[in-house]
């Protein structure tokens, strides 16, 4: 069998310039491409990870937010903040740091 003959046998509408034509763009499309199949996936999965962090970030501000207001709206609050969260100590104390020892 020749190659002509096997180009015959090749029904007509896959041999048409135009069906050859589209198959060669879509081939260039979804692999040579600048955006092609495996760079979306890689776009979409980085998007997911966005929004999973955006959702992260939204809740740990509503947190803040809530503390901030709790701790404006008492002075006895903001005092133990500052001496728990920094350390803080009025002038004469001395403050006493107790850190749990280390297992070996």
């Amino acid at each position: 069998m020749s190659a002509l003959e096997i180009f015959e046998r090749v029904p007509r509408f896959l041999r048409s310039f135009y069906f050859l034509a589209g198959v060669a763009f879509m081939a260039w499309m979804f692999l040579f491409d600048a955006n092609d199949f495996v760079k979306q996936y890689d776009m979409y999965a980085k998007w997911q990870e966005l929004q999973t962090d955006k959702q992260y970030y939204l809740r740990e501000i509503d947190k803040v937010k809530s503390d901030r207001a709790e701790l404006l709206s008492s002075p006895e609050l903001l005092e133990k903040f500052a001496r728990e969260k920094y350390i803080m100590k009025r002038p004469g104390e001395d403050v006493f740091l107790l850190v749990p020892a280390e297992k070996k």
